[in-house]
Order: structure tokens, then C-alpha cells, then sequence
């Protein structure tokens, strides 16, 4: 189990209620992490519209999640 921090932007923070949040997760990869809290909180925006990034890099969905990593979910956002 990895304590890790997460921060939530634009529609995944209104889904959520709140910016960001620690917690503890067995998830192994970005993508495990993602679709865990998606079935948590009903988040509705498909992972192929999201970015993640770990540590403050943009990486894959396939990267894995460590103790200690701070984890941040963009959804595309628009705007004008």
C-alpha cells in the first residue's frame, strides 16, 4: 500500500468536491490509480481525454505509483 497525494483539476475537482487529498492506494500504475477512484467518486470523463502527471512530469498511464508521489489528473479543459 503506497500513501501517495493526489490533485484533482476542473470537472475531476467538481466530481471529487475538494482540489486535493492524501490517501492510501494499492494501485500498481497511473491508469489502476485512475480507474480506482473513477469507480470511487463517478468520475464520468474517459482516461483517453485525461492527462497524468506524476511528481510534477507528464507520463504514461502505464508509469507506476510510489510512496510518496504526488499525482495530478488534467481533464481537458475549455474555455474562451
Amino acid at each position: 500500500m503506497s500513501k501517495i497525494q493526489v490533485s484533482y483539476y476542473a470537472a475531476l475537482r467538481e466530481a471529487r468536491g475538494c482540489t486535493e487529498e492524501e490517501l492510501e492506494t494499492e494501485s500498481a500504475t497511473a491508469r489502476d490509480l485512475y480507474q480506482e477512484l473513477s469507480a470511487q467518486h463517478g468520475f464520468e470523463l474517459d482516461i483517453a481525454g485525461v492527462r497524468v502527471a506524476i511528481n510534477d512530469e507528464f507520463v504514461e498511464w502505464s508509469t507506476g505509483v510510489s510512496e510518496g508521489d504526488h499525482i495530478v489528473f488534467i481533464p481537458p479543459v475549455s474555455g474562451g
